[in-house]
């Protein structure tokens, strides 16, 4: 697996907020070694704003970001991916396509950020709280020593990651927020 490019694919029901975050933070902490891509089982159509406010005060590009359908990446034509990664519980438990070339799957569970009642301070907070973790779980993949894991250890590592800082907003102490 040494000197490739590893495409991977992050899934959500919407794609719209915890999706476009992975795709964005693994474009950027795993550039040359990943290429990343988002997409929903059910998308919005349209990134949601707060998503879009998170990616730029990271100074993350959010050009090119759009809501968009896993059926584009199941196409005879679409690049075949090495990891398929779902990001929300929804689509964890919904029916995937098959994807070719056997990708290796992880399940990395978030809190919905879109789904947060509240003021707008509230989803504010709650946005910034997911960023961070989605931020500090790419971080561990994008530096993973793939070149030196053979397949099973590298599926077994991808995750364990998703199992790492486990923590909904309703836990953050007031320090964090």
């Amino acid at each position: 697996m040494d000197g490739k490019l590893y495409k991977v694919l992050f899934l959500c029901t919407g794609n719209s907020a915890r999706s476009i975050m992975a795709e964005a933070l693994l474009n950027h902490f795993g550039r040359g070694k990943f290429k990343a891509y988002s997409a929903g089982s059910h998308p919005a159509g349209s990134v949601h704003p707060l998503t879009l406010k998170e990616l730029r005060k990271s100074g993350l590009s959010a050009e090119g970001m759009r809501s968009k359908s896993w059926s584009e990446f199941d196409q005879p034509d679409a690049a075949e991916m090495d990891f398929i990664i779902t990001v929300c519980d929804k689509a964890a438990g919904e029916t995937c396509p098959i994807w070719p070339g056997r990708p290796l799957t992880a399940h990395w569970g978030f809190e919905d950020p879109v789904a947060c009642e509240g003021d707008d301070e509230a989803k504010r907070l709650v946005f910034k709280t997911v960023f961070r973790h989605i931020s500090n779980r790419v971080q561990l993949l994008a530096n993973l020593p793939i070149e030196k894991l053979d397949r099973l250890k590298l599926q077994s590592e991808v995750r364990r990651i998703g199992t790492l800082g486990k923590m909904n907003t309703a836990e953050l102490s007031e320090e964090e927020a």
